[in-house]
């Protein structure tokens, strides 16, 4: 005949392992990262100064090419883009909105956008001609 008990489980045991992160080296490193980074900017803010006093010690006259600059050839970038755009705005709105003189010799005028079109509503354009319309 066969054995017929069933075998006990075990209970799995609450927790976390013990030997998967090691908690004292992650905060050496950390500590002694954060050392090495303060040496580090110690040493350069150091360097610097240095350096700035040296420079004041030598004296030395500035190169002749720094105070001969020109302006670089043209088409220039722009300063300030926005500022740009806006005052292009701005004369485009006035030169759309206002009557003006375009040539004055032949008699050219300019007159606001809104009235033009409604200028050309009152006066209805011609559509088109019958030979195009029959193709």
């Amino acid at each position: 005949m066969m054995n017929t008990t069933t075998p006990q489980r075990e209970e799995p045991r609450r927790g976390h392992e013990q030997s998967d992160i090691n908690i004292r080296s992650i905060v050496m490193f950390g500590g002694i990262l954060a050392v090495v980074t303060g040496v580090v900017l110690l040493l350069m803010g150091w360097m610097f100064h240095y350096f700035a006093e040296l420079e004041m010690k030598l004296d030395a006259p500035p190169s002749p090419l720094a105070e001969t600059r020109r302006p670089p050839p043209e088409p220039r970038l722009q300063i300030s883009p926005p500022e740009d755009l806006k005052e292009m705005r701005a004369a485009e709105d006035v030169a759309l909105n206002s009557y003006g003189w375009m040539n004055r010799q032949t008699g050219i005028v300019r007159i606001p956008i809104d009235r033009a079109i409604g200028l050309l509503a009152d006066r209805s354009l011609p559509v088109g001609s019958n030979e195009t319309e029959a193709q």
